[in-house]
């Protein structure tokens, strides 16, 4: 049987058949848009690869649905334990980031500071099956890449998220992402209610949100610009060396402060066109509510995901100052 993993689960019903077995690879649905595929032969790798938290980023879906056919039709052999998450089916039917909130802001229990949803549920499920995944073989080296895509445009096209986390981060993980040639990595300075961060801090996995273009609709997407992250994703799968990177080095940004909503009153002084990573000087004012406000703090600094319509209580904005990559622990 060959399974079409985003074509049943926009149906909304699970395959006649749950589970099933290739030359290779052993695969089991597990949950509406949720695969796990284990190699027949030894591995030293638990992968978890997830997009569709917000249901209009359709690129990365398009990309997981295309290497899960690749591993269950043979052309790809599949070398890691691997799971793979479609998060937010009903938004992704949709074409709506989120239907009554952002699941990524939700991950670390924070889903029980939300009213009850499909999404709060969704939050739940996918803690609880990430952390099965992971506890089910605790001596393979654990790896997870959140795939996004951006709402507005950005002067580094493809860039990655790292997760706050006391410990060093993986030297493995650091080399796959330098070899898909990513053109920025932020380091987050505080924990957060991401995927990516639940991952890192409750099941030790060396995790990373990517950032890989703009949002588009299903059927929009030139998936010839994801090359890089589609042979990067391949390699994983596969357990092949990516050829180093040919192009100039990655940016490095810290996380210097989170542009907090907290009143109806909030101004964010940036046009609504402003682009991910446009630098700003010393002295700028940029956010204004009462009792508070915010100026550039340091000689430059860079906004990352500018948006006063978020709703209170979120980040309009997170500033970023540029870091040396020596600055950043590594194991």
């Amino acid at each position: 049987m060959m399974l079409d993993l985003l074509a049943v689960t926009l149906s909304g019903h699970p395959p006649k058949m749950t589970q099933g077995k290739t030359a290779s690879v052993e695969w089991q649905w597990l949950d509406e848009g949720i695969l796990a595929l284990t190699p027949v032969g030894d591995y030293s790798q638990s992968v978890v690869l997830s997009a569709g938290l917000h249901g209009n980023e359709t690129a990365p879906i398009e990309i997981l649905n295309q290497l899960v056919s690749e591993l269950l039709t043979g052309k790809l052999t599949l070398a890691v334990r691997l799971l793979v998450i479609f998060g937010n089916p009903p938004a992704i039917s949709a074409g709506k980031r989120y239907l009554t909130a952002d699941i990524n802001r939700m991950f670390g229990g924070r889903h029980q500071n939300y009213s009850l949803s499909d999404e709060t549920r969704r939050a739940e499920l996918l803690e609880q099956t990430i952390v099965k995944f992971f506890a089910t073989e605790s001596q393979s080296t654990r790896l997870h890449y959140d795939l996004h895509t951006a709402i507005r445009g950005s002067h580094h096209a493809r860039f990655g998220l790292l997760p706050y986390q006391p410990a060093p981060y993986s030297a493995v993980m650091l080399r796959w992402l330098q070899d898909i040639e990513l053109d920025a990595l932020v380091m987050h300075t505080s924990v957060g209610g991401t995927f990516a961060h639940f991952s890192s801090e409750y099941c030790l996995a060396a995790s990373c949100t990517l950032e890989l273009g703009k949002a588009l609709p299903f059927g929009e997407n030139q998936l010839a610009q994801f090359s890089t992250i589609i042979c990067g994703l391949r390699a994983l799968a596969s357990g092949r060396q990516l050829a180093e990177r040919r192009t100039v080095d990655m940016v490095f940004y810290r996380v210097v402060k989170s542009l907090l909503k907290q009143h109806p009153d909030f101004k964010l002084w940036v046009a609504d066109d402003t682009v991910n990573f446009t630098r700003f000087n010393q002295g700028t004012l940029l956010a204004e509510q009462p009792n508070e406000h915010y100026r550039v703090a340091h000689e430059y600094e860079w906004i990352l995901f500018p948006n006063p319509q978020v709703a209170l209580g979120l980040r309009a904005g997170i500033m970023l100052v540029q870091m040396d990559r020596n600055e950043i622990a590594i194991v």
